[in-house]
């Protein structure tokens, strides 16, 4: 039997990056050196190792991140994969702690993360020591359910069905409404008010002739049964499972306060038959609270109804984004034209699409041309003209044209797929701001239980009579009135609407993080080059030398044929720049020889037999070619944050051809906008401080970080950092990458390299500065819905709760009684009926889901 229990303690974990022998040797070591291991053996052709642990050590949490830490200290790492989860059966913060730890629990698990507004589990464990089935097992153990792993199901229609929670709408529907129902039959009957009730009274009295005990009291013990343990059955599944564990929840304190009405109201029925007695010598009203019981689990199922239709409404983003990936799609096979499903196209198949159709996947056009509505990718409106060579992407909306596609990228890979992706992390991620509601929630359930046993025995003790009937209502009232559902869905629903709204408008959040520290940005770095210009140098200019009137546009147009004949062979993007204006012109360019290029001033060659130079003034000024009657021009353009390239034939200086890097036409009113907004502008660039002051001057940023190389722009970024100030870095490039990194918030442009948009927090689908400003008015108005919501969840807690424990009972008394107006609210006394602290606590989450749901109208 000892052989089998150390069997029992030993554990098998895949080690990643051994190499040799050699690295066995170290893993084993750091293994044993770890608390908790007795041995390790290490087989590097598995490449997994035989952990061997202490007498009553199991593979939790903690003992599995020692194992990770002492084999990240030899240079390696313990394999772990990750898994997302849909939860069923959550309802407040409570709920998300339980399922949490449920999850962590499970032997191999290393990490779990619960979005109680996505209903998702996100899970880190190690294969092999935990998987689905374990997960399962445990959180149903807790009294919560598992759905299925969420993910593969992306875009199908049990995906859009559990987003829309359409069974789960139904599900509460149905549950409420009998609830509501028989309660209110219930509350007419507690009164007598029924139409029928007089016939009833009346065959009681003549019962009571044969029979000691009144019937009324019991028809309506009888029409509550099945409210109270049928449509409330879910709040006792769940509530019993948490105090198992030793916890508690909202559906605990659901099912605790409407069984303690429910079954203080059978004890007076049961007495008032067997000892009459005691109902008054115990201080107990002859009153029943059936009714009170059946609408409190109605009211709150009302609740859940309402908030489940708003919630399904937060994930609306989400939804249609899957709806827009078109289900077929027609492609080459065999030399035919096949329809397939959209699910079954490889890398390499050239698909066909016509005019008002969606493109099926990524990818690049090789034939035709056509005009394509890509606003569900980038939020911008204007079409977009594609040739051959260009790219394409599935899901966007093909206007005019024919043409057929090569596939890049299918499945998972396509930009929408990673867009979904994108928008369900951020959706799923905590922002720092929740950990407050964590925090409190951890402790509240507790709380309030305590607070609501401290009311029932201070009301036992000092309340007037019936003692026990005031006590017991008190006791109700608070369990009811304080679940902490609003609190729990306070921030998780402005991150998904706010998260969903940024998709819509060609924004993506990476996470909550980054959503609540955008709305901090004091600063905000504008790379040049792609972000407030296009990217891409055209030709400006064309100063021949010594032109004469009538014979300009000769010269001009000579004088680019030449420059562009010798640049033909370059790839410098201002020779190309010549180039692309010389071939748009439909000059026909000649032949070039010897071609040199100089690094830094520009290149030689022979063009038609004869020498030719072009390049910067200095490498003119270097090869003692006079500038005569071009020098004023030069000096013009470069202070107009140009770049002048002059050329050259022989000794002689023909003309200069600018070259700019121009202006999107946006982005003078998006430097504005952001000053508006109270942000201070900084423009970053690798140009000239000559260039760079006129650009920016032209702007209107007052800030200019010029001649900065890519380790430059980390340092400027980390010295605005220094000065106190949060930075918002925006880029489009691989050298924009490590800034991106370093800023606060990083934004990448989407027409930038995929580098700088992994490196990045946020990244606009637009190449506008536009883009930037949604980016950052949606964090604001996000983060103002999550602190409303936050507020309101408090202060609805903190006002209500001491009403609910009675503390106007002394206020009515000193006031004479309660009012005849407040009456049903407060009763006799001026103890807070038990329905309306159901109402108030249903309501309160539909409160915080509708605010949240506000910023799907708000301008951003």
């Amino acid at each position: 039997m000892a052989d089998e229990a150390e069997k029992d303690r030993e554990i098998t974990i895949p080690i990643e990056g051994m190499t040799c022998v050699a690295c066995v040797t170290h893993v084993e070591r750091a293994l044993r050196e770890a608390p908790g291991v007795l041995a390790a053996s290490v087989n590097l052709g598995t490449e997994r190792a035989a952990v061997r642990l202490a007498p009553g050590e199991i593979p939790s949490e903690r003992l599995l991140q020692g194992l990770q830490g002492a084999v990240a200290g030899a240079g390696y790492g313990i394999a772990t994969a990750k898994a997302t989860l849909n939860i069923g059966g959550m309802t407040c913060t409570a709920c998300v702690s339980h399922v949490e730890g449920a999850l962590k629990d499970v032997p191999g698990v290393v990490a779990a993360s619960v979005n109680l507004a996505t209903e998702k589990a996100t899970v880190s464990y190690v294969p092999g020591l935990a998987g689905f089935a374990d997960f399962r097992r445990s959180v149903e153990d807790y009294g919560y359910q598992v759905t299925d792993a969420a993910g593969d199901g992306r875009g199908s229609a049990a995906e859009l069905e559990r987003l829309s929670r359409s069974s789960e709408i139904r599900y509460f529907r149905n549950r409420c409404a009998f609830a509501i129902a028989v309660g209110i039959l219930l509350l007419l009957g507690s009164f007598h008010a029924l139409p029928w009730a007089p016939a009833l009274m009346r065959l009681e009295y003549q019962l009571l002739e044969y029979q000691s005990f009144p019937v009324w009291p019991w028809a309506l013990w009888v029409l509550a049964t099945p409210v109270q343990f049928w449509a409330g059955w879910p709040f006792y599944i769940s509530g019993l499972a948490a105090v198992r564990h030793g916890t508690a929840n909202m559906h605990t304190l659901v099912a605790l306060g409407s069984s303690v009405a429910y079954g203080y109201s059978a004890v007076v029925v049961i007495l008032g038959v067997l000892a009459p007695q005691l109902l008054a010598r115990g201080g107990v009203g002859n009153g029943v609270y059936f009714d009170t019981a059946a609408l409190i689990i109605g009211l709150i199922l009302l609740g859940r109804f309402l908030e489940a239709r708003a919630r399904g409404q937060t994930s609306e983003a989400i939804r249609r984004l899957i709806g827009l990936q078109p289900n077929t799609a027609r492609v080459i096979r065999d030399g035919q034209e096949v329809a397939v499903p959209v699910a079954e196209l490889v890398v390499g198949d050239v698909a066909v699409v016509r005019p008002g159709e969606k493109i099926p996947v990524d990818g690049e056009i090789i034939e035709g041309s056509s005009v394509v509505d890509e606003s569900m990718l980038t939020g911008e409106s204007m079409p977009v003209d594609k040739l051959p060579g260009q790219p394409v992407y599935g899901a966007t909306l093909n206007r005019t044209g024919f043409f057929r596609l090569r596939a890049t990228r299918v499945g998972q890979d396509t930009a929408l797929a990673q867009i979904i992706r994108l928008v369900e992390e951020a959706q799923g991620s905590k922002a720092p701001i929740q950990r407050l509601a964590d925090r409190v929630a951890s402790v509240f359930v507790p709380a309030v239980s305590g607070v609501a046993l401290a009311a029932f025995f201070f009301w036992l003790l000092l309340g007037p009579d019936p003692v026990l009937t005031y006590a017991v209502l008190t006791l109700v009232a608070v369990l009811i009135i304080a679940c902490p559902c609003a609190l729990g869905l306070a921030t998780p629903t402005a991150i998904i609407v706010g998260a969903g709204k940024g998709a819509e408008r060609g924004v993506l959040i990476r996470s909550a993080q980054a959503l609540e520290t955008a709305h901090r940005v004091t600063t905000v770095v504008l790379d040049k080059t792609g972000t407030l210009t296009e990217g891409r140098p055209v030709v400006t200019d064309v100063v021949p030398a010594n032109e004469t009137e009538g014979q300009a546009n000769t010269a001009t147009e000579e004088l680019l044929r030449l420059a562009a004949t010798v640049e033909q062979g370059s790839e410098h993007p201002l020779a190309q720049a010549i180039v692309r204006e010389a071939e748009e012109r439909g000059l026909i360019l000649g032949q070039v020889t010897d071609f040199v290029a100089l690094p830094g001033q520009g290149v030689t060659a022979a063009v038609e037999g004869g020498p030719v130079l072009l390049g910067n003034p200095s490498l003119m000024q270097a090869r003692g070619i006079s500038l005569e009657g071009l020098a004023e021009s030069v000096e013009r353009l470069a202070d107009a944050g140009k770049t002048p390239v002059i050329l050259a034939a022989g000794d002689t200086a023909l003309g200069i051809i600018a070259v700019a890097d121009t202006l999107k036409p946006s982005s003078r009113s998006g430097v504005a906008e952001l000053q508006r907004m109270g942000l201070e502008v900084v423009m970053l660039t690798g140009d000239n401080r000559r260039t760079a002051r006129y650009i920016a001057g032209r702007l209107g940023i007052a800030r200019v970080e010029a001649e900065t190389m890519p380790p430059d722009k980390v340092e400027v970024v980390r010295r605005l950092q220094a000065e106190g100030k949060t930075v918002a870095m925006v880029g489009d490039g691989i050298n924009d990458a490590p800034a991106l990194v370093q800023a606060d918030v990083g934004m990448a442009m989407g027409a930038g390299t995929d580098v700088a948009m992994e490196s990045a927090d946020i990244t606009l689908m637009g190449s506008e500065v536009g883009g930037v400003i949604t980016a950052l008015n949606l964090s604001r108005q996000t983060l103002r819905a999550i602190k409303q919501n936050l507020f309101w969840a408090f202060f609805y807690n903190v006002l209500l709760i001491p009403v609910a424990a009675g503390i106007l009972y002394p206020v009515f008394a000193l006031a004479g009684g309660v009012p005849a107006g407040l009456e049903f609210f407060f009763g006799e006394q001026g103890f807070l009926n038990p329905v309306l602290a159901a109402l108030a606590m249903a309501f309160s989450s539909v409160t915080v889901v509708t605010n949240s749901l506000r910023l799907k109208g708000a301008g951003v």
